[in-house]
């Protein structure tokens, strides 16, 4: 298994596609943008498709909204590498679930596909999404068959920590939600990525590194 979970492309996809890169994948990317599809302001979506495009990486774009498990075998079997970018992490999984997006992408990262996320998609890859409820505040939540996400990992993913912008979607909601025995819980910056390998991960900063 091998995973890229970060906050943002616009930052570190350059130093994400580096690490792919190097060991010798080819750098065409399923970009997976439905997640933020429903969203007012979609410029953040451009700034992470030039997070990739920047370090040589061809992009295909794709929505999974109103697809069907053929037509999403069929569009997307032949990619090794797929990102799910970010958005409202309640939308993207009611329409993983009605396309069968979800059980597609759990059986390919099982078969070697890498999975990279931004923002959403990096916490859609942990055990469940409940907790992201108030702060996505939306009428999908209430349509899911579960708010299971993906679990490639045993913790979730929160991005955009120190980020102005998010500060009090935290402090008011998310924190609260979050603070029980039962959540185990990455912390992530904008400059920083979880990178996982099989059983093993380990949290990057570009700044750093």
């Amino acid at each position: 298994m091998q995973l890229y979970l970060a906050s943002s492309l616009e930052t570190t996809g350059n130093h994400i596609a580096n690490k792919i890169r190097l060991q010798g994948e080819t750098l065409k990317v399923a970009f997976i943008y439905t997640a933020g599809e429903i969203e007012k302001d979609q410029a953040w979506i451009d700034d992470d498709r030039k997070g990739l495009t920047a370090a040589g990486v061809e992009i295909f774009n794709y929505t999974i909204t109103g697809k069907k498990p053929a037509e999403i075998g069929r569009d997307l079997v032949g990619f090794n590498w797929i990102h799910v970018n970010g958005g409202n992490s309640f939308y993207f999984l009611f329409q993983a679930q009605q396309s069968g997006f979800d059980r597609f992408i759990c059986r390919q990262v099982t078969n070697g596909v890498v999975y990279s996320g931004s923002s959403a998609g990096s916490y859609l890859a942990g055990p469940d999404i409940a907790v992201m409820q108030l702060l996505d505040h939306n009428p999908y939540a209430k349509q899911l068959k579960n708010t299971r996400g993906f679990g490639f990992v045993d913790f979730l993913t929160f991005p955009h920590w120190g980020s102005p912008i998010f500060r009090d979607d935290y402090f008011s909601q998310r924190l609260q939600l979050a603070y029980t025995k039962g959540h185990k819980i990455i912390l992530l910056n904008d400059d920083q990525y979880v990178e996982v390998i099989d059983d093993n991960y380990k949290i990057i900063d570009i700044t750093k590194d």
